[in-house]
């Protein structure tokens, strides 16, 4: 399958990466690191629910943050995580010993032009979707 085939492919959020290296990471990669991913620098954890079950999800996301702004590179397209916080508008996360409260989810399309974003979200925006959202 291309990642133009992929369902986490949706229209603004391109998905950059190719599957085999998306399942490579949530099958091993994300695995390994997942018990050092609260301590580990440039990693957040973002804890959620899921949008039909309520069954809460902890997924490891690569967090860039500017005063009281939130972004993350959708690198890997429009993912579950993504719409699960989407849907209920909210969500947690936690950055080393700290967590924050996140409201007014969105997502930008890739190639938006954004000066309020932190500056390596800006970068990965050209070419991928950004999450974004205010730390309440």
């Amino acid at each position: 399958m291309r990642a133009s085939e992929h369902p986490n492919n949706a229209p603004g959020v391109p998905m950059i990466f190719p599957p085999w290296l998306e399942n490579l990471q949530v099958k091993y990669i994300n695995r390994m690191i997942r018990p050092f991913s609260k301590r580990m620098p440039g990693l957040g954890v973002i804890k959620h629910r899921g949008r039909t079950s309520g069954k809460p999800y902890e997924t490891i996301v690569t967090p860039y943050r500017k005063d009281n702004v939130l972004a993350i590179g959708l690198a890997h397209g429009k993912t579950n995580w993504v719409k699960n916080v989407l849907a209920a508008g909210e969500a947690d996360i936690q950055i080393g010993k700290k967590t924050l409260h996140l409201v007014r989810p969105r997502v930008l399309p890739a190639g938006t032009v954004d000066e309020t974003l932190p500056r390596m979200a800006q970068i990965v925006g050209k070419q991928s979707g950004v999450f974004v959202a205010d730390i309440a």
